[in-house]
């Protein structure tokens, strides 16, 4: 029984999302904030909503966080209710976070352990142009990040897949499938390679996994359709775009939301 009990109040491991077979939300154990990581990334790896999370531990916007800070996984919070604010004011918001995170952070030395930011390159190669076509769910008009052919679907049975994956050649153009603001650009996150997330609204945020090249930063706002990254295989097997969309940190299945091709 002491053994059963340490194991559901000790720190969770990284099994929990480097299997592919469990699907978040987790409620139970702990986290300890690790240098480079966000409220956002968090919620992220562990299923939950960003705002529930924080109300959950204490925390307030805009987010700060302190390396070596425990986060509960065993508490639960609530979301405020409301309507949901518009991309360029949840943008703002959400850029003041993420610089008020990144302040609060100590500068480390730049050492190979250290170092876990890819570099952020600015040389992308040749375009590749999307095609017009967009749809307008949730008062977000989305896109297709990637012109390339899906190999894998959303899928909860089987091998679970919480977006789906679009195949390409090295190099080619990831773009942003909706306006927002970048809240992550790192690679802290096992399984997804260099990875970006943008927050649209109180409620949706999306991300682009194994990229080659991130092209933008924390607190950076973007517009649909721009250039954020270069297709790659950081985290994974191949070289590919792993695409999610989450609402109130649940993936859900993004051809509901991306314009039929």
């Amino acid at each position: 029984m002491l053994a059963l009990l340490m194991l559901l109040t000790g720190c969770n491991t990284a099994d929990i999302y480097r299997d592919d077979r469990y699907n978040p939300p987790v409620y139970w154990g702990r986290h300890v904030v690790e240098r480079g990581e966000t409220l956002y990334s968090i919620a992220w790896r562990y299923g939950r909503d960003y705002r529930e999370l924080g109300n959950a531990n204490g925390i307030d916007p805009p987010y700060t966080l302190q390396v070596g800070q425990v986060i509960r996984l065993d508490v639960r919070g609530h979301a405020p209710s409301g309507s949901a604010k518009s991309s360029s004011q949840t943008a703002s918001s959400s850029r003041s976070s993420a610089k008020a995170a990144v302040a609060s952070r100590p500068t480390p030395k730049p050492t190979p352990s250290t170092a876990r930011k890819p570099k952020v390159e600015k040389a992308p190669r040749a375009d590749q142009a999307l095609p017009n076509q967009t749809q307008t769910v949730a008062r977000i008009e989305w896109r297709w990040p990637n012109v390339g052919p899906v190999i894998a679907g959303y899928s909860t049975s089987g091998k679970v897949n919480k977006g789906v994956d679009i195949s390409g050649s090295a190099g080619d153009p990831v773009r942003a499938a909706a306006s927002g603001n970048v809240v992550y650009a790192g690679n802290g996150l096992l399984g997804y390679g260099n990875l970006i997330i943008i927050n649209h609204n109180e409620h949706y945020l999306s991300a682009y996994a194994h990229n080659r090249k991130i092209l933008v930063q924390e607190g950076e706002n973007v517009r649909a359709g721009q250039l954020i990254a270069e297709m790659g295989s950081s985290g994974a097997n191949g070289t590919k775009l792993h695409f999610e969309i989450r609402k109130n940190g649940n993936p859900v299945d993004p051809t509901h939301y991306l314009p039929p091709r």
